[in-house]
């Protein structure tokens, strides 16, 4: 009898865990090769276009002779960086190029910031979109068409006045040859950005606004608030992290200067070289006038050590003073 009950016993299973975790296990990594498939032709373009490059920067390190070759050329140590850092403009070139991004990105985020605020405080559906649409449209405008738009507006009082010069002549006011006139120009170039990625960096801080919760609000209105309060102690604040995150992007190319739209309005016009020539529009004309691959080299790796030494000092500061809202 005891036989018989034992071989009606029911058979212990086995432990279904691993079997299950193996098959979790399996999945996740298809579902990561199928994510890596994704990402290689980004990943092979990387490679190709800015990783391999570089194997070409030993030319700032070299007198670079064409015939030669990028490898063949003989070593000169850090002669090229000396010749630039040494030169008469290199002072120039460079506070030029810091003092016009620095405008650059305090203007353009304070643009963008009150731009998203006003955006939102419309009420009207279709008006906040086509507004929106109206303010965005500069970011896709070509520089060579930004340049024109200044010819008209600003010739020069003895090349036909332009728009500004016959407004202030309606004025009574005297009338000023601006392509002459290098020291407006720092001014002129930073409405000319703020017009031009206003409306962009808008949009961005205006979907961080929506991502505000709307309790939030409803608590300022229960509280009294008015519309501006609540803008100015509410909105603002919490637009700090977007704002954080745009500035150390921009902190990290502040010495690079926007060499289409600054060339497309300035060119080679030498009377405005004093105060709007940058790194990027000094290195075109060395290379194009000059041909001297060593020294252009050396300048453009100048630039991109000190963009990572000021990306890393930019983050080291917003984690320690603001650690919250620390991309790192």
């Amino acid at each position: 009898m005891s036989t018989l009950q034992t071989r009606q016993e029911p058979q212990t299973r086995p432990p279904s865990g691993p079997p299950r975790r193996r098959r979790r296990r399996s999945a996740v990594t298809r579902a990561s090769w199928s994510v890596g498939l994704l990402a290689l032709p980004a990943v092979v373009f990387f490679l190709v276009f800015n990783y391999l490059p570089m194997a070409g920067l030993v030319v700032a390190f070299k007198e670079f002779d064409v015939g030669l070759g990028i490898f063949d050329s003989p070593w000169n140590g850090l002669e090229n960086f000396a010749y630039f850092l040494e030169s008469g403009d290199a002072a120039r070139i460079l506070f030029n190029t810091l003092f016009l991004n620095i405008l650059f990105l305090a203007a353009t985020l304070a643009a963008g910031i009150l731009l998203a605020i006003m955006l939102n405080e419309i009420r009207g559906r279709f008006f906040k979109r086509a507004s929106q649409s109206v303010i965005f449209f500069p970011y896709f405008v070509s520089p060579v068409v930004i340049s024109i738009i200044l010819q008209v507006l600003l010739a020069g009082a003895s090349g036909g006045g332009g728009a500004v010069n016959d407004a202030m002549s309606g004025f009574g006011l005297p009338t000023v040859d601006w392509y002459t006139e290098p020291g407006p120009w720092p001014w002129i170039l930073t409405v000319v950005k703020v017009w031009q990625l206003g409306g962009y960096l808008s949009v961005i801080f205006l979907a961080a606004i929506t991502g505000i919760p709307e309790e939030v609000y409803e608590a300022g209105m229960i509280d009294g608030a008015s519309r501006a309060q609540m803008a100015w102690r509410i909105t603002l604040p919490l637009l700090k992290p977007t704002a954080a995150v745009l500035l150390v992007l921009g902190v990290g190319r502040i010495f690079y200067g926007d060499f289409g739209t600054i060339y497309a309005i300035i060119g080679d016009n030498g009377t405005l070289f004093e105060n709007t020539d940058v790194i990027d529009t000094y290195v075109f004309r060395a290379l194009r006038q000059l041909g001297d691959f060593g020294t252009t080299a050396a300048i453009g790796l100048f630039q991109s050590v000190i963009g990572f030494i000021l990306v890393v000092i930019a983050v080291l500061i917003q984690r320690k003073y603001s650690k919250e809202t620390s991309i790192l």
